[in-house]
């Protein structure tokens, strides 16, 4: 058994100080609703500014009941960057927005704690996800905050991973839907990257744990065993109940979340329903 200590930086937010919309924690420690946004009308740049502070804060925001356009979604992602496509899944009506239709025995990226993009050499910035249809008991995501986690490492682990790399690669996880081919023609765009174990927020200086089930898989350096064995620690961080934040879908739900801060986790209980999502992810620029 290993003590989970949040700290008081941690769990003391300014989350009162916020003077254009009120911000309802939903967790202690990450996760926060934001009410009095519209998101589907123009706001000032005042606005912006408290979201993406908001965000950096709480690392996932929620909004409930917004009718956004593609347009209007596109926008609300470029607070923040540029959107990008995930060349894995199918792309929308409009560029930018991938569109996530499946009942619960689809296969896809559920099930599972990941960060998105971390197979590419600068990960996805964050993204903006907003459902269209959602089933009225089921379908949540869980989001946790890889910052606490990296905290909450024993001193030998953090020890032992400074300065360490590993490799993510996406053909463990997306290469099982395609043939040989399909992947060697990918190989020659998408190849195999590495990232610090550890690597500091940009924006907040916080070391967060940079590894995650799907797309991690090796430590650069180290003997297979021995990198197999630190990697399923460290991936199993994600799944410490005092990290996360769960969320339920209901039309026209919002979460817009930091990428590089957290990891999230769609569940998938939701058979014979279905839920259909837009996503919209934001470039990594800037976290080299």
């Amino acid at each position: 058994m290993r003590l989970i200590h949040l700290g008081p930086r941690q769990l003391t937010r300014p989350h009162d100080d916020f003077s254009l919309f009120e911000v309802r924690p939903v967790t202690g420690l990450i996760g926060a609703e934001i009410h009095g946004v519209d998101l589907a009308e123009p706001f000032g740049d005042d606005v912006a500014a408290e979201l993406r502070r908001a965000l950096r804060e709480w690392k996932v925001v929620f909004f409930r009941d917004q009718d956004l356009t593609p347009d209007r979604h596109l926008e609300i992602a470029r607070l923040w960057g540029e959107p990008e496509s995930n060349p894995f899944f199918p792309a929308g009506d409009k560029v930018g927005i991938s569109r996530l239709a499946k009942d619960s025995q689809a296969i896809g990226m559920e099930n599972i704690w990941h960060s998105d993009h971390s197979f590419l050499a600068q990960p996805a910035r964050g993204s903006v996800l907003r459902a269209i249809e959602a089933p009225p008991h089921a379908g949540d995501t869980m989001w946790a905050d890889m910052a606490a986690a990296y905290d909450n490492l024993p001193a030998d682990v953090k020890s032992r991973i400074d300065g360490l790399e590993a490799e993510h690669d996406w053909v463990a996880s997306w290469g099982l839907l395609m043939n040989e081919e399909q992947i060697a023609e990918l190989r020659e765009r998408l190849p195999t990257v590495r990232h610090p174990i550890v690597k500091k927020h940009p924006e907040t200086g916080r070391p967060t744990l940079y590894v995650n089930e799907p797309f991690t898989t090796r430590i650069v350096g180290m003997p297979e065993a021995e990198s197999e064995e630190l990697l399923e620690f460290l991936r199993a961080q994600a799944r410490v109940p005092e990290y996360q934040v769960r969320f339920r879908w209901a039309p026209g739900s919002v979460a817009i979340w930091d990428n590089w801060a957290v990891q999230h986790y769609a569940i998938n209980d939701y058979h014979p329903q279905r839920r259909v999502m837009e996503r919209v992810a934001i470039a990594g620029d800037g976290w080299d």
